[in-house]
This record gives structure tokens, C-alpha cells and sequence, in this order.
């Protein structure tokens, strides 16, 4: 418990009701935070059950404390663990990345390299799900696949006491992430009818192109220049602190359900178009725009609200999505290996304009994650199909990161939001019979 002191430092807030002119006071924590349960004091009559507070989507409320990712997006900083996102992009590998997110620090090499042979060691998955994923059309949805898949492993690896000791939850952790991408893979050779490949055991993102394409052909199986791309992008698509998959994922998981089942979920919250479906709308809008010499008239319409900018402005961010910048770099070098893509240019220039008016500025419009990353995408030889796989796929590491730390949070309980009720009062039963 805080001291008098500290009580004092911190600061209170007070609060009047006017309805009865008492003064309640709650404490201030961490400089702008307070406690939910304190508005449950305030009440006319003591058997009331007091007031709550009325938070659509949870845009002001706070679930969690967590260590793991910071955002600031009035700055448009992204840290993990403390280090800017711009950092671990230029110097790190997405599995050091990833062990920083689940372990809070760097890790030394020989760490690393155990972690990276544990994860290796788990690629492969169950051979009986291929005959789940052969009972797919090749028409269905990659995102559903994985889920599928993940419910599978659910049912196939009861993890009973997993969840009692880190070191069991570990091991279940260090084996989504390394079968999800195997799981991908097989989704997406579905779609094409190809039969599917065993892992290769050799760097995260150099065996998943490796699954997924198998050609050969030395531009996309294992390519130096996509290899370390995709990496690259897994490393920006790691966490994001407290959003909607993540929310679903700590919600589920607050349960004490297996982290199997808690991660279908997680996948089914970013499988919508309102999260992970954005860099697809983005590629059918440049296609919709088709040249640059169209952007000043699609912008038109954008301000007259006959058109969405796709890609600009975040729920989070309002300023420039430190990612944006990466992935922008990134593309130069996927397209030289790739080829040029011609919507890459009227992407640019669309920026450039958008970037230039104020009408855009002044709403905090500037591009985000999505707005390069489909095109990324797509020169590496990926459908659209599979963009909210490969955000799936590196997620998985924040997802479990989380799923982690509320299961050591001493504070955090099963989730039960409350309700607003606005329905009947009670009423009786009408029989059949006298129903109008």
C-alpha cells in the first residue's frame, strides 16, 4: 500500500455529486490514471449499486498494466521493451525481437541461439492436420485455415497443468510460434492446390518462404533480399500494446483457457477488415486510382467524403507511424529483386500530395503500417488473401507475450465487463393464445 506520502505526490482527484453534495476522492496513479472501482462509492442510497463509467470500444479504459510495448502516438513513438522500433528494424532479427518481447531484455548469442534451435525444433506440425487442411476448398479463406488449425492443436495438445509454471507456459509458447508459420503455409498451399512442404529448420522467416513456395527458382524461395524483408516486417508487426486481437487474446485467456484456444481467438478479432484487413483495402484503392495523374480527383473526393483514404491516419497514431518509414524502405529493395510495382509510384505520390495540404495535416492523416506493407506483400508473390496471415503469423509473439504477463498479473481476474441496461422491465409470460 502507498504511504501517506506517496499519496500525497501522486496526486487525487476529486469528485462532487451534485445529487447529494458529497465529495468523494480517488487516487491518481501514474501521473493520469485512476481506479474504475472507486466511481462504485459514489451512491444516493447505500443499497445502490453504484456508478460506472460508459466506455464504447474501451477508447478510455485501461485494462492492464504491462511492461512489454509503449506507444505514444501523439509523438508517433513505438518502443518494445524500452527500444525504438527503428532500432530493432536496422540491427535485429525478428526471433531476437521476439525473445526480447516474451523475456524483457536483449538477449546474449548463446541465448539467442538456444532460443532460435528451440523454435526450430517445433516447426513441424501434427501430420494429421494435413487431411484438416485437405478437407478445405482451395477457395477458403487463409485467415480461417490458420484458426482452424490453431483450434486443432487446441484439441490435439491439451495442455492441462500448462498454464501452473512459466517454464510450462514457455514451452507452449515457444511451440505456437513456431508452428503458426508452418500453419500459414499449408493454408496457402491450399489455395493453390500444391502439395504441402516440410520445414526446413533454418531461420524464421527464410523457412516460412521456403513452406510457402518451394520453387526453387532462387527469387522467392528463400531469397536473400525477401528473406530479410519479411523478416523486417515480422519485426513491426511483433505487438502493439492493448488492441483489438490482443484485447481478445487476454480476454480469452483470462479464462484460464489453453493459449491454443485463447490464440484461434486472437486470430478471429484480427481476421476482421477493421484490423487486420487494412492493407488489402489499400491495394484495391491504388488499383482504383490507376495513375497518378487521377490523385488530385480521388482527393477531391476524399474531402467531399465520396472516397476513404486507405492506409492514413491510425486509431493510435497522430503523427507519422514510425513503421510506415521502415516499410517504405523496405519496398526499394523488394522491387528491385521483385520488379517495380507501377501502383508503388501513384503510393508515393499520393503521400506526397496528402502530405502537402493541410485539410489532410490538420486531421492527423498521415500514412500507417498498411499503406506500403500489401505492396510489399504482393511483389513477394502473396494474394491478398494472405496479408492478415502475415500479420497473424509475427503477432503471435506479442499475443503470447501478453497472455503471459496476465497470467503472472496478480491484479487481473476473468474479464466481466458490465452492461448499461436499456431493455424491459420485468414483465409477464403471455400465452399463446392472447399474443396479438
Amino acid at each position: 500500500m502507498p504511504t501517506e506520502a506517496e499519496r500525497e505526490e501522486r496526486g487525487a482527484l476529486s469528485i462532487r455529486d451534485h445529487r447529494t453534495g458529497r465529495e468523494y476522492s480517488s487516487e491518481i496513479l501514474e501521473g493520469e490514471v485512476v481506479r474504475a472501482m472507486d466511481l462504485r462509492r459514489i451512491k444516493v442510497r447505500e443499497s445502490d449499486f453504484g456508478m460506472m463509467s460508459y466506455d464504447p470500444s474501451f477508447s478510455n479504459t485501461a485494462s492492464t498494466r504491462s511492461a512489454i510495448t509503449f506507444v505514444d502516438g501523439g509523438k508517433g513513438v513505438l518502443r518494445h521493451r524500452g527500444y525504438p522500433i527503428e532500432q530493432l528494424a536496422e540491427r535485429s532479427t525478428f526471433l531476437e525481437v521476439a525473445a526480447l518481447i516474451l523475456d524483457g531484455e536483449l538477449p546474449d548469442a548463446a541465448s539467442l541461439s538456444a532460443f532460435e534451435e528451440a523454435v526450430a525444433s517445433e516447426y513441424a506440425i501434427p501430420s494429421n492436420l494435413d487431411a484438416l487442411f485437405d478437407s478445405f476448398p482451395h477457395s477458403a479463406s487463409p485467415m480461417g485455415m490458420v484458426m482452424a488449425g490453431a483450434s486443432a492443436l487446441a484439441a490435439m495438445n491439451p495442455p492441462g497443468s500448462s498454464l501452473d509454471t512459466p517454464q510450462l507456459r514457455r514451452a507452449e509458447t515457444v511451440k505456437l510460434i513456431a508452428k503458426m508459420p508452418t500453419l500459414a503455409a499449408h493454408a496457402f498451399r491450399r489455395t493453390l492446390g500444391e502439395p504441402y512442404l516440410a520445414p526446413v529448420g533454418s531461420g524464421y522467416a527464410g523457412n516460412f518462404l521456403h513452406m510457402l513456395f518451394g520453387s526453387g527458382d532462387g527469387v522467392r524461395d528463400r531469397h536473400p533480399v525477401l528473406e530479410k524483408a519479411l523478416d523486417v516486417l515480422f519485426v513491426l508487426h511483433a505487438d502493439h500494446e492493448q488492441n483489438c486481437s490482443t484485447t481478445a487474446m487476454r480476454v480469452i485467456g483470462s479464462s484460464r483457457a489453453d493459449p491454443y484456444s485463447a490464440l484461434a481467438g486472437a486470430i478471429g478479432a484480427l481476421s476482421g477488415p477493421l484490423h487486420g484487413g487494412a492493407n488489402e483495402a489499400v491495394l484495391r484503392m491504388l488499383r482504383r486510382i490507376g495513375s497518378v495523374d487521377r490523385i488530385p480527383v480521388f482527393l477531391e473526393g476524399v474531402k467531399a467524403k465520396r472516397e476513404r483514404l486507405m492506409g492514413f491516419g491510425h486509431r493510435v497514431y497522430r503523427a507519422y507511424d514510425p513503421r510506415a518509414n521502415i516499410i517504405k524502405e523496405v519496398a526499394d529493395e523488394v522491387f528491385e529483386v521483385a520488379g517495380r510495382n507501377p501502383l508503388l509510384d501513384v503510393a508515393i505520390e499520393l503521400e506526397r500530395i496528402a502530405l502537402a495540404e493541410e485539410y489532410f495535416i490538420s486531421r492527423n492523416l498521415y500514412p500507417n503500417v498498411d499503406f506500403y506493407s500489401g505492396l510489399i506483400y504482393q511483389a513477394i508473390g502473396f494474394p491478398a488473401g494472405m496479408f492478415p496471415v502475415l500479420f497473424a503469423v509475427p503477432r503471435t509473439v506479442g499475443w503470447l507475450a501478453q497472455w503471459e504477463e496476465m497470467a503472472r498479473d496478480g491484479e487481473q481476474r476473468i474479464a466481466r465487463p458490465r452492461q448499461i441496461y436499456v431493455g424491459h422491465e420485468q414483465r409477464d409470460y403471455v400465452g399463446m393464445d392472447a399474443r396479438g
